[in-house]
């Protein structure tokens, strides 16, 4: 989605506005989830000028995070789809705006490695099958080995995940039963959990990995560290672009930069597909002409 978008924005003029360590100070701000004006109150840098470097620095680092997750080694992945909205909540959304993608509800899919954490595959869309379809189909063409994958009960992942892997994985739905709501006085709390229910959909797999607790505790540090994500905010996305920007940064700084508490090395080290912890520096390197080309 992001490259359709790269031919926007130059980064030849961004470069030559910022110094190297104006933009590592910009990049740093928002991945440690800070919203476009907080980072222009700490770094002094104009409005406009973040959120071309949002814009080109998300745009670089899909274009690399495709080029380097493939051939992963995982063998247990889980799923799962996280709620946002952009431009209005779906209830305020105008009349001549309904049915538009990018107005309203948006949902970001995302897979997770169950054993080095990291982010295979991400994609941003409806909460319907044609993305579903997207995610697996774009899932299975990095892996390198059979897996035992896992989802909540969302029906449409069923037909997707046949298609992308046909008979070759090992997989199950977690179907988690909750209570009736909380009430209006507690509307942003979660009904309580009342029970769950494994369903093996295809091959064999094993009782003990049928999880998604890792992929939901993802969903967690999402919230806490893009600031678009965070409820009850003015600091949602306005524009779908952009929300697709902050992603694919955060995703390329969690996957190789931070260091995993339990791992103690970045999920990219952990999967083999780096051998240091990356720093901002680096990650702002690929705009680079040359760090993009070999990318």
């Amino acid at each position: 989605m992001l490259d359709m978008l790269a031919c926007r924005y130059h980064t030849a003029g961004i470069i030559n506005r910022l110094t190297p360590a104006k933009r590592v100070q910009v990049i740093a701000a928002l991945v440690e989830g800070n919203s476009i004006r907080a980072t222009v109150r700490m770094t002094g840098v104009a409005k406009n000028t973040v959120v071309k470097l949002l814009a080109e620095i998300g745009v670089a680092c899909e274009r690399y995070q495709r080029a380097k997750l493939v051939n992963l080694p995982c063998k247990r992945v889980q799923c799962d789809e996280i709620w946002s909205f952009c431009y209005a909540k779906q209830t305020n959304v105008p009349a001549d705006k309904q049915g538009q993608f990018g107005y309203g509800d948006v949902w970001t899919w995302t897979a997770l490695c169950a054993d080095t954490k990291l982010i295979c595959s991400w994609k941003i869309g409806t909460r319907g099958a044609s993305t579903a379809y997207s995610l697996m189909h774009d899932l299975a063409g990095r892996l390198a080995n059979r897996i035992q994958l896992t989802t909540d009960g969302h029906r449409v992942y069923a037909d997707a995940v046949e298609s992308a892997f046909g008979s070759d994985i090992d997989y199950a739905m977690l179907v988690k039963v909750y209570g009736s709501d909380r009430g209006e006085e507690a509307r942003y709390s979660p009904a309580d959990y009342m029970s769950c229910r494994t369903i093996p959909m295809c091959g064999n797999p094993k009782a003990k990995d049928i999880s998604t607790s890792f992929v939901e505790r993802r969903n967690l540090t999402m919230r806490m560290q893009m600031r678009r994500f965070t409820r009850l905010t003015n600091a949602f996305s306005k524009k779908i672009d952009n929300l697709g920007f902050a992603v694919a940064l955060h995703f390329m700084h969690y996957n190789f930069c931070r260091v995993h508490q339990t791992l103690r090395v970045t999920p990219a080290m952990e999967a083999g597909i780096a051998d240091h912890v990356w720093t901002i520096q680096e990650v702002v390197s690929l705009l680079e002409p040359r760090a993009s080309e070999a990318a």
